[in-house]
């Protein structure tokens, strides 16, 4: 109801009028207008390279007090608060505008209802059992061009292992995950969890190849895949978004995983990745033999 006090005659029920009311109500009431300290915890994250999707799982995974969802950051992101400190630039696709809901793409079609995750046997998911891994793409700069890294890990040990790729396509994704694990025996690479990105739906080419099990994340819930999520936040130390990927070599990765699996971890006891890999795997071809 719009009131004007000196023209009263002009006072009534305008729906234009009203709709932007409403609007400018609900900016107000949105915890991240209402709640300074998780604005400011969610632009930091973002800065960090965190997805929208993964700060809002990443609160409800932490039980926080006050929690947001990832559509209300990204409104967050895209509204003229975010545009002024240009957030934008930092979400996953670095759009200045985003898409119309109707244009987004999805994928999820492309992956089996039988491979999700929570079809994942309890010794994958309590990590009781070697051999299973995570998979994800550590993404640059757009400028960059589509360049990208592989980044595998095993759950048990965090063993990591990197890969340069010059595309997002997914038959050279797999063909890179094929010749970094075939010379493993089968029971150290048991499983691969994804998510559902378009570089990892020739996950039958990988399967029939090595004969690896693959399991995939919920829709936008890559913190069901935390190794390796926590392992390419340790790894930004060294490829930060603002790295060119190309001027990036086999042999600087292989520098960055030998200082990763010789890092001594809290979670392994105080003893490194390397050195749990080798003992879990020299385990296994005893008992295999």
């Amino acid at each position: 109801m719009f009131v004007d006090k000196q023209i009263p005659d002009l006072s009534g029920y305008y729906c234009v009028t009203a709709h932007e009311m409403a609007c400018e109500r609900r900016a107000k009431l949105r915890k991240l207008a209402r709640f300074s300290d998780v604005r400011q915890s969610v632009i930091d994250r973002i800065v960090h390279g965190w997805s929208p999707q993964q700060i809002a799982g990443r609160m409800r995974l932490e039980r926080h007090p006050i929690s947001v969802s990832h559509e209300t950051i990204y409104k967050f992101a895209y509204s003229a608060d975010g545009h002024a400190i240009k957030l934008w630039r930092h979400l996953p696709e670095h759009r200045a505008r985003r898409r119309p809901r109707h244009a987004r793409r999805k994928h999820g079609q492309r992956f089996s209802p039988e491979l999700n995750i929570l079809r994942r046997p309890d010794v994958v998911a309590d990590r009781k059992q070697f051999g299973h891994w995570e998979c994800d793409l550590i993404q640059f700069r757009k400028k960059f061009g589509k360049a990208n890294v592989t980044s595998l890990v095993e759950r048990v040990s965090r063993f990591a292992i990197f890969l340069r790729n010059n595309d997002r396509q997914s038959r050279p994704v797999m063909d890179g995950l094929i010749q970094a694990l075939q010379s493993l025996p089968h029971l150290a690479r048991r499983s691969i969890t994804f998510d559902r990105g378009t570089e990892f739906t020739d996950w039958p080419y990988l399967q029939a190849s090595i004969g690896t099990h693959t399991w995939f994340c919920d829709p936008q819930s890559p913190w069901q895949k935390g190794t390796v999520e926590n392992t390419n936040g340790r790894v930004r130390k060294w490829l930060s978004r603002e790295v060119d990927p190309l001027s990036v070599t086999d042999a600087d990765l292989i520098e960055i995983c030998n200082h990763l699996n010789a890092t001594p971890r809290k979670c392994l006891g105080y003893r490194t990745p390397a050195e749990v890999f080798r003992k879990k795997l020299l385990a296994q071809m005893r008992n295999a033999g």
